[in-house]
């Protein structure tokens, strides 16, 4: 097999990542080129060659097409349209096809409802008055959202009661929109998935998620859950595999209610924050098996070697601007990642920390307690 040049849209720290993966495959990966509006972004220093220009452009995809062998996306916010345009011999995986019906969110749920799997309620909206007149459907509290280019919660809204409506809907004036029946769940999970070429399809170990402001804060590997609840995730995320077209990893995002009962949340057609623990806690990590998945290679082992805990860093709320390298002296079991972003900005995903149970102790508290420690150790400062 030829080494391919791989185009990546995206060049943030999953494109970075991705990067790092590829250049420890030169047999299979030979040059890596991103398209990322942010000139010398994550993944450029990581070694990709990159292209300045916006996800949507027309002509800088075009662009990266004609010196790329295979395309893919770490970021949802490519013209699915362009790519789907794209003619041999450039391939592109995720599907275009998959990637369009998953960024719309009303259109994801649709297609995964027509398929029989789990979802809560939904409605699209389409004025004030529609909103109005479809919420007592569903009953409050209900979910408002933006159907296209929203991500960690930002294009959501809670409405708990009728006073709030017309702010809410303010807020989304003039998008797409669509509400869902909120669920009161009893926890978050999510599961990794990957399906190649030929239709070869793994899944890791049912993850556990705990968000802060709608941004994933920690993720628990393997999820705190009762084995019937994992088997059920494991199941729903196989089969939304299935159903959907192309290849590489994916973020299945799902629900656990009260009475144990799985549904799907959101898919995120890309490796995934959740699946950053793979790195050091299994067989074969998310970014390596994204690769061998749209390279058309066997998928590697999805086994996990050691229980973990993901502990993301976030931009302080009380800093902004350029920052100090982060460094930590070198603790057995405790990896951190920067992400070599130039600015701090509130809530901004700048790094993560993975405390790995290299003893195999299985104790999930313990490893989570460690890593709030190892956070609150990383203060941001001015150079």
């Amino acid at each position: 097999m030829t080494a391919k040049i791989l185009g990546i849209i995206g060049g943030g720290q999953l494109g970075m990542m991705l990067t790092e993966a590829a250049k420890a495959m030169p047999d299979h990966i030979s040059k890596v080129i991103v398209l990322d509006p942010t000139r010398d972004c994550p993944a450029a220093r990581a070694g990709a060659e990159q292209i300045v220009g916006d996800f949507k452009d027309k002509n800088s995809i075009v662009e990266l097409s004609m010196q790329s062998d295979i395309i893919t996306y770490e970021i949802e916010s490519g013209n699915s349209e362009v790519l789907e345009s794209l003619k041999a011999p450039v391939s592109v995986n995720p599907s275009p096809a998959t990637l369009r019906t998953i960024q719309d969110k009303y259109s994801q749920k649709e297609f995964l409802r027509q398929n029989g799997i789990p979802v809560p309620d939904f409605l699209a909206i389409e004025s004030l008055a529609d909103l109005k007149k479809k919420i007592p459907s569903l009953g409050y509290p209900v979910l408002l959202k933006a159907r296209r280019d929203a991500y960690d919660g930002r294009g959501n809204f809670k409405i708990n009661s009728e006073s709030m409506i017309e702010h809410a809907y303010k807020l989304f004036e003039g998008r797409p929109m669509m509400i869902e029946k909120w669920v009161d769940f009893r926890s978050e999970v999510s599961v990794i998935a990957a399906r190649n070429t030929v239709g070869q399809i793994a899944t890791y170990p049912v993850v556990e998620n705990i968000h802060r402001e709608n941004i994933l804060e920690i993720t628990i590997a393997p999820a705190r859950v009762p084995p019937h609840v994992a088997k059920e995730a494991d199941e729903i995320a196989r089969k939304t595999m299935e159903v959907l077209h192309g290849a590489g990893v994916f973020g299945i995002e799902m629900f656990v209610t009260r009475d144990d009962r799985v549904m799907i949340n959101e898919i995120a057609p890309r490796v995934h924050n959740s699946g950053h623990h793979t790195l050091q806690s299994s067989d074969t990590s998310q970014f390596e098996q994204h690769l061998r998945a749209i390279l058309g290679l066997p998928l590697g082992s999805t086994n996990l070697r050691h229980h973990a805990v993901m502990r993301n860093i976030l931009g302080p709320s009380d800093f902004v601007g350029k920052y100090k390298p982060i460094a930590l002296e070198q603790e057995r079991g405790v990896y951190l990642k920067m992400y070599n972003k130039d600015e701090a900005k509130p809530q901004r995903k700048l790094g993560h920390i993975n405390i790995v149970d290299l003893d195999d102790t299985r104790d999930i508290e313990e490893l989570m307690r460690k890593a709030e420690d190892v956070r609150n150790r990383i203060k941001f400062e001015s150079p």
